[in-house]
């Protein structure tokens, strides 16, 4: 019976890292999010209207959201309508590093006045190499394997 109980310890004490892990990739993506909010204000919001300006922060978050999963946030939540939150909550580990990447990517690319239209080209072929590169790392597998052992547990 004691054998039992602390191996049910282990595994609750294994998915409570997962989620620390899983919380902390995603507070990560967050702030690193200012990054990608900061090249926005400094070098498109300065040439847009004032109506212009209401949109500019959804649609490139839309430009990364399209990179990276091939959907913008609407059609996520049309998808997806009894689900609180966004795309980027219910996503995995290596989307949120990828994300991570992306974001310090257009930061630059807006920085360098790189249109819209090449920086979400630019931005997906990142994405798939990444995802590619991403695949088979071990590290990346553990995640993932501890993910599907917490699933069984609950």
């Amino acid at each position: 019976m004691y054998v039992i109980q602390e191996f049910e310890r282990l595994k609750k004490n294994e998915a409570y890292q997962y989620k620390v892990d899983w919380t902390a990739s995603r507070m990560l993506a967050k702030s690193n999010y200012h990054i990608h909010t900061d090249s926005i204000k400094e070098n498109i919001i300065p040439k847009l209207t004032e109506k212009q300006k209401q949109y500019v922060y959804a649609e490139e978050a839309d430009v990364l959201n399209v990179a990276l999963f091939g959907m913008t946030a609407k059609e996520w939540r049309d998808k997806n309508p009894n689900i609180e939150g966004n795309i980027r909550d219910y996503t995995d580990l290596k989307h949120l590093l990828i994300l991570c990447n992306l974001e310090n990517t257009n930061a630059e690319l807006i920085n360098d006045d790189i249109p819209q239209k090449e920086r979400l080209i630019k931005l997906n072929n990142s994405a798939i190499r990444q995802m590619k590169i991403l695949e088979n790392d071990k590290s990346i597998k553990e995640l993932e394997n501890l993910n599907k052992k917490l699933i069984d547990i609950n």
